[in-house]
């Protein structure tokens, strides 16, 4: 199953990790994976939970500048969602994940330190149903449960530990540019990438990600073929590519016949089941088939391969093609072709709050501010927990000037999704500084970038508000705000260099 140690190669992101590798550093280190010292219980001498996920977030920081890296609140709540399901039921304890996507047509799908799970649109594209998806999913959680990433991370392994300084090298001169350096931003990830590609897991710690794996994936209620089944067609995968480059998985993570075969025997033992794909599913899929095209003629093959589906297909599936049709007339900027597809996609009455978010975007790309209004209303009341669609509501108040509506909307969303999405604190701010609240935008602008990871720029923010108010009580507050930051800075920087120095 593919994680984050056998990436070979993933498009933009880490496209660099050949050139970023330490210089000297020997082609034999890449094609052998050290494996882990053994399957027992975690050492002294490994990452804490604390730390492992404080170098994860310092990672994400930089990652999220990736051009790769996808920023789309549908995917990621879909697989969030999904992710802390499997979790759920994470044997030994719930581990903390979060899940996000990533840009590249290659079948992947990777672990990071700190339970950060990338998801390549090849992935998604790819799989056949929700349970094959969230095999993939299982395996990589069932990695950070055990900690394999931290385990193997903390070996006395000299290339491995000059990589991690590398990593952690790159990582302090994003924060010394104030994270402000795009090509600081793709080597951290990009190294970080290679090192996990180095560690290598050993067939221990891939059986136990199989077997942690296989139990979240029934447990949460999918069909247990769906592990056996990607196993399968990655099988299949790695034989056609064999001797021609192979991609990431086929040529660092072989599928072994014995790991085939126990899956296989496990999901004989169980009685036989089948799991309904969501909707959101074969939405979101369709969607990333469009989103992963990077030039024109993947975008055609991917117009192509709805065109396929329209005919082929019937029930949510052609409506999930026509979504997809309409999603790639809307990012031509051809909005009546995007209207007519979506309207096909909306044949028999079906409906989605993927679709009822294309025709919001639609209507605010015509400058149809009312009309976005009525749509984002009514789509938000019809699925009140969909994040891209209550923020869609709170940029057609914006477009509309309905800033102090849109900021009471915000403040409530705030509560309830803020940890994931730190995008409703950037819109705060803009409906703030219209209203002619600069000390206040300043300060919630602070506060995006601080969930972002952006520090330096969370204080040159908090700086900003600072001398702008004339208020002693509110400088008093921001002054706390700005030592926070500091400290926050100071602590990463203090872990970074303790990895470098290691």
């Amino acid at each position: 199953m593919p994680s984050i140690c056998s990436i070979a190669k993933r498009g933009a992101i880490i496209g660099l990790s050949a050139a970023l590798a330490v210089p000297g550093l020997p082609v034999a280190a890449w094609a052998q994976p050290v494996g882990l010292p053994s399957m027992g219980s975690a050492s002294s001498a490994e990452l804490s939970p604390m730390l492992e996920r404080s170098l994860g977030q310092a990672i994400m920081a930089q990652g999220r500048r990736d051009p790769t890296y996808i920023d789309d609140p549908e995917l990621s709540q879909y697989l969030t969602t999904m992710g802390r399901k499997l979790a759920s039921f994470a044997p030994g304890g719930v581990p903390d994940v979060e899940m996000f996507g990533v840009r590249d047509p290659e079948i992947n799908a990777f672990a990071m330190p700190g339970g950060y799970i990338g998801v390549n649109t090849g992935l998604i594209v790819s799989s056949a149903s929700e349970s094959e998806l969230a095999a993939v999913l299982a395996h990589e959680i069932g990695h950070v449960v055990q900690r394999h990433i931290a385990r193997g991370m903390t070996q006395q392994n000299q290339n491995g530990m000059l990589m991690l300084a590398s990593l952690a090298g790159a990582l302090l001169a994003a924060l010394a540019g104030g994270g402000g350096n795009l090509a600081v931003g793709v080597a951290a990830f990009g190294q970080a990438a290679a090192i996990n590609r180095q560690l290598g897991f050993s067939r221990d710690a891939e059986r136990e990600a199989d077997r942690a794996g296989f139990q979240m994936l029934t447990k949460a209620g999918y069909d247990a073929q769906g592990m056996s089944q990607m196993f399968a067609r990655l099988m299949n995968a790695s034989r056609l590519n064999e001797g021609a480059g192979g991609g990431s998985w086929a040529s660092t993570h072989p599928l072994s016949i014995e790991r085939m075969s126990d899956v296989q025997n496990r999901v004989r033992g169980l009685p036989a089941s089948r799991h309904v794909d969501s909707d959101d599913f074969w939405y979101l899929r369709a969607k990333m088939r469009v989103v992963q095209g990077r030039d024109a003629v993947s975008l055609r093959s991917a117009g192509q391969q709805l065109q396929d589906e329209v005919q082929a297909l019937s029930g949510v599936r052609r409506s999930a093609a026509y979504y997809g049709l309409a999603l790639q007339a809307f990012q031509r900027n051809n909005q009546a072709e995007a209207e007519r597809n979506l309207n096909l996609a909306a044949a028999d009455g079906r409906n989605s709050s993927q679709m009822a978010k294309l025709g919001v975007d639609i209507a605010l790309a015509r400058k149809e501010y009312p009309k976005a209004l009525e749509l984002s209303q009514a789509a938000v009341k019809r699925w009140p927990d969909q994040r891209a669609l209550g923020i869609a509501y709170a940029q057609a108040l914006q477009s509309v000037g309905r800033h102090t509506d849109a900021q009471e909307y915000l403040r409530a969303k705030i509560k309830q999704w803020g940890n994931d999405e730190p995008s409703l604190y950037q819109m705060l701010a803009q409906s703030e500084e219209r209203n002619g609240k600069p000390v206040e935008a300043r300060r919630d602008l602070a506060r995006f970038y601080v969930m972002t990871g952006a520090f330096a720029a969370a204080e040159s923010q908090l700086q900003q508000a600072r001398g702008m108010s004339t208020d002693f009580y509110e400088q008093s507050q921001i002054d706390v705000q700005i030592k926070e930051v500091k400290d926050k800075l100071a602590e990463e920087r203090q872990l970074l260099e303790r990895f470098k120095s290691g």
